[in-house]
C-alpha cells in the first residue's frame, strides 16, 4: 500500500491502483484501507494525484483538493456533505424556510457547523477553510462606509446633485453616475441602502415617477460594483482567491463597468420615454443635509491614501482594516454608532459559507467530477459566464462563485477565468429583482416608503441590460 511498509522504491502490496480507484468508486472497505498517508520522510508528491508513481504504489486521487492521499469519504458521510450544501443553498436562493425563522446568515452557518458534527470535515479543516482576506477586506471597507454614513457625507452629495440638476435627464445621469461610482470605491449593498431613502425623498418631491430612478439606483450599482476589487463581496472573493492585482483588475473590468453604465442609461430613457423626453424642469432648491465636517473630512482623506495604496501594490485588506481601524480613533463619534452600520450577519454568511464548500468539495470533488465539469468546456469564456450568471441568479452571486472556486484551478487561463466570474456573477445581478441583494434592498427600502417596484418593472429593464453587458463583458475580455 501507499507507504505502509519497506522502502518506497520496493513493493507497495497487492492492490494495483486500478483496484484502489474502484475500491473508492464503490466504497469497498478495501479501498479505505489501500490508501495511507506516506510514511515519514517521503516526499508528499509521490502521493499526488497526478503522479505516475503514486499511481503505481496505489495511490488513488479520491481528493483533488488534497495534495497527498487521504482516507475517502464513505458513502454516508458523502450523503450527509451533499444534503448539507444542498439544504443550505436552497435557503441560500430562496432566503428562508417553512417554519423556522431562519435567514440566509444562520443557514450558513448551521450548514457550516454540520459539517463538522458530521465528520465531513475536523474542526482544523473547517479553520482552514476561512479566507480570512475577504473577512477582512469585507469588514475593513465596512468601518469605511459606515464612517461616511454616520458623517452625513451621503447626504451632502444627494443635496449637492439636487442644487446642480434641472431636467429629468440630468437626475438620471446623476443618479447613475453617483451610484455607479460610489459602488466602484465603496460596497455596492451599502450605497444602495443608503441612497435609496435620499433619491426617494428627492423624486417624490418633484412629483417625478420614481420606479426608473430607484431602478438606476439598484443596477447602476451593480453594474459599477465591477469595476474594482472593492466594489462587491464576490469580487473581494475572487480578488483573494485569484491573487489578482487591484490595478490590474481596474485596467481589466472598469471600461465593461463605464459602458454598462451608458446602456443602462439609455435602456432606461427608452423604456421611460414619458418620464425623460419632456421639457419639463425642476427649481434646482433643495433642503441643506446636517452633516459632521471634520468626519467627512477624514474619512474622504482615508479613502483616498487607501486607494493610492491598492494601486501601488499594497495589500487590498491589509490597507482596508487599517483604513477601517484608523477612522474608529475619533473623539467625536461613539465607535458603537459605527459598530451598529456594519452588516454582521453578512460576515457570518461567508465565514459559513467557506467552510460549507470545503465540505462539499473535500466529500464530492473527485477526479472523475472534475472529469464531468471539465465536459462543459469552462475553458471557453461563454461557457463559463453563462454558467456563472444562471447561478448567480439561481443562488446569489456570493454563493455562485464560491461554487465555482474548487474548478477553476484545472482551467488553463486562471486570470482569465476568474475576472470572468466577477464580471458575470455581478452584471447577471441585474437580470431580476431577486439577482442580487442590491436590487432587494432598494425594493425593500422603496417598500417602506410605499412605493413597489414590481418584478416585470424590473425584468423588462434588467433582462435585456444584463444580456447586452454580459456580450460586451465577453468581447471586451
Amino acid at each position: 500500500m501507499c507507504g505502509d511498509r519497506g522502502d518506497p522504491a520496493g513493493d507497495v502490496g497487492a492492490l494495483s491502483a486500478g483496484d484502489a480507484l474502484i475500491g473508492i468508486v464503490k466504497g469497498r472497505a478495501g479501498a479505505r484501507s489501500a490508501c495511507r498517508k506516506p510514511r515519514a520522510g517521503w516526499p508528499r508528491h509521490l502521493c499526488s494525484p497526478s503522479d505516475s508513481r503514486a499511481k503505481s504504489r496505489g495511490c488513488s486521487s479520491s481528493k483533488l483538493i488534497f495534495p497527498w492521499c487521504k482516507d475517502p469519504v464513505s458513502n454516508a458521510t458523502t450523503i450527509a456533505a451533499v444534503a448539507i450544501f444542498v439544504a443550505t443553498y436552497t435557503v441560500l436562493a430562496v432566503g428562508k424556510i417553512p417554519i423556522y425563522r431562519i435567514d440566509r446568515a444562520g443557514a450558513a452557518l448551521l450548514g457550516a457547523s454540520l459539517m463538522v458534527g458530521t465528520g465531513v470535515l475536523s474542526a482544523e479543516e473547517a479553520y482552514a477553510a476561512f479566507n480570512f482576506d475577504t473577512i477582512i477586506l469585507l469588514l475593513g471597507m465596512m468601518i469605511v462606509v459606515a464612517n461616511l454614513r454616520v458623517s452625513g457625507f451621503f447626504g451632502v452629495v444627494n443635496y449637492w446633485v439636487l442644487r446642480h440638476v434641472r431636467h429629468p435627464l440630468a437626475l438620471l445621469a446623476a443618479v447613475v453616475l453617483v451610484c455607479g461610482a460610489l459602488s466602484a470605491v465603496l460596497v455596492n449593498d451599502t450605497v444602495c441602502l443608503v441612497m435609496t431613502p435620499l433619491v426617494l425623498d428627492a423624486v417624490l418631491r418633484l412629483n417625478r415617477n420614481p420606479i426608473p430612478y430607484l431602478l438606476a439606483i439598484a443596477m447602476a450599482s451593480n453594474i459599477g460594483s465591477v469595476a474594482t476589487i472593492t466594489g462587491n463581496p464576490q469580487n473581494m472573493i475572487v480578488g483573494s482567491l485569484s491573487h489578482i492585482s487591484y490595478a490590474a483588475f481596474v485596467v481589466a473590468l472598469a471600461p465593461i463597468a463605464a459602458a454598462g453604465l451608458v446602456l443602462m442609461f439609455v435602456l432606461l430613457v427608452l423604456v421611460y420615454r414619458g418620464e425623460f423626453l419632456t421639457a419639463e424642469r425642476f427649481d434646482g432648491e433643495a433642503t441643506p443635509r446636517r452633516y459632521n465636517r471634520p468626519l467627512v473630512s477624514k474619512t474622504i482623506l482615508v479613502v483616498i491614501v487607501m486607494i493610492a495604496l491598492f494601486f501601488l501594490g499594497q495589500p487590498v485588506p491589509k490597507v482596508a482594516i487599517v483604513g477601517g481601524a484608523f477612522l474608529l480613533l475619533t473623539r467625536r463619534v461613539n465607535p458603537g454608532k459605527i459598530y451598529r452600520e456594519i452588516d454582521w450577519p453578512l460576515l457570518v454568511m461567508f465565514g459559513g459559507l467557506f467552510v460549507v464548500i470545503a465540505g462539499f468539495e473535500k466529500a464530492v470533488v473527485t477526479p472523475e467530477t472534475a472529469a464531468s465539469i471539465d465536459r462543459l468546456h469552462l475553458e471557453k469564456p461563454l461557457t463559463l459566464a453563462g454558467l456563472t450568471a444562471i447561478l448567480s441568479n439561481l443562488v446569489s452571486n456570493v454563493p455562485a462563485v464560491l461554487v465555482l472556486k474548487p474548478f477553476v484551478p484545472n482551467l488553463s487561463d486562471l486570470q482569465h477565468a476568474w475576472l470572468v466570474i466577477a464580471m458575470a456573477s455581478t452584471l447577471a445581478g441585474n437580470f431580476t429583482m431577486v439577482g442580487s441583494v442590491a436590487n432587494l434592498i432598494v425594493a425593500y427600502r422603496a417598500a417602506n416608503r410605499g412605493v413597489a417596484i414590481s418584478f416585470w418593472a424590473h425584468f423588462i429593464v434588467g433582462a435585456p441590460l444584463t444580456l447586452a453587458t454580459l456580450a460586451f463583458g465577453l468581447l471586451w475580455l
